[in-house]
């Protein structure tokens, strides 16, 4: 990476509450832009929460009207943003986990959880991944959560000439070691920098560890959030260099 400017939106999810949440990405959007963001990835199902018993009446087409206001301010402010929401598909009626990106050109993309967590499967369909993003002429690579899990899945972006791998998860205290481990491996692995997206609180019973993070493409970590709360963890590329800085979030609902 020459030049670039990526953040992860470590926010707080209000169960189930769609408009609440997403004055709060509004919120995370401005915040962002004030930093110089130009890609602000925020966790699995961040607009409704990780939750699963109301995941189906929640769910949206992607161009559904109600994710505009997102989509015309992350134009305005020249924010590609990366968020998480139940979604349906053209191609059927069943709910999958979505990563919308609202493209700082007014575009909209749509990625979809291919692996699913042990349970999810009783709620969620699999998803069909996703394109990869050019970000300031960057590749970028999604996953949501239990993708990373699968190395093939890692290996795939890699492959795809991915400079950025960048993940929306919801991780708890307990499987962050484990789990941060293998993101670490992955940029060290596939010469890749990874960003990790986790929610910053309670979401549908989970306790959330926070402390999202970013990784160079050596492995080692740039920046990382001391733990949860609403927080943007901002890395900065120039020339090769990586800065890094946490910023709280002031100003959420």
């Amino acid at each position: 990476m020459s030049t670039l400017t990526i953040a992860a939106a470590q926010s707080i999810s209000i169960a189930g509450d769609l408009s609440g949440n997403i004055a709060r990405h509004r919120r995370f959007f401005e915040a962002a832009a004030e930093q110089g963001v130009e890609l602000l990835v925020f966790p699995e199902l961040s607009l409704t929460g990780y939750e699963g018993e109301t995941a189906a009446a929640l769910a949206i087409e992607p161009q559904d009207a109600v994710l505009q206001p997102l989509r015309d301010l992350a134009r305005k402010l020249g924010v590609t943003a990366v968020v998480g929401m139940p979604v349906r598909l053209e191609d059927s009626d069943s709910v999958r986990i979505g990563a919308l990106v609202l493209g700082a050109d007014g575009s909209l993309g749509v990625y979809s959880k291919q692996h699913l967590h042990a349970g999810e499967e009783l709620v969620f369909a699999p998803g069909l991944g996703g394109p990869t993003l050019n970000i300031g002429g960057e590749v970028v690579a999604l996953a949501v959560c239990a993708d990373f899990s699968h190395a093939s899945h890692a290996a795939t972006a890699a492959d795809q000439g991915a400079g950025l791998y960048a993940a929306g998860v919801l991780i708890s205290e307990k499987g962050y070691a484990a789990d941060t481990a293998i993101l670490q491996g992955y940029a060290r692995q596939h010469a890749m920098a990874v960003l990790m997206a986790n929610h910053g609180g309670l979401t549908g019973g989970w306790q959330s560890a926070g402390r999202s993070g970013i990784w160079s493409e050596d492995g080692s970590l740039i920046v990382a959030a001391a733990g949860a709360g609403d927080l943007l963890v901002v890395a900065q590329c120039n020339d090769g260099v990586w800065q890094g800085r946490v910023v709280p979030v002031v100003g959420t609902p």
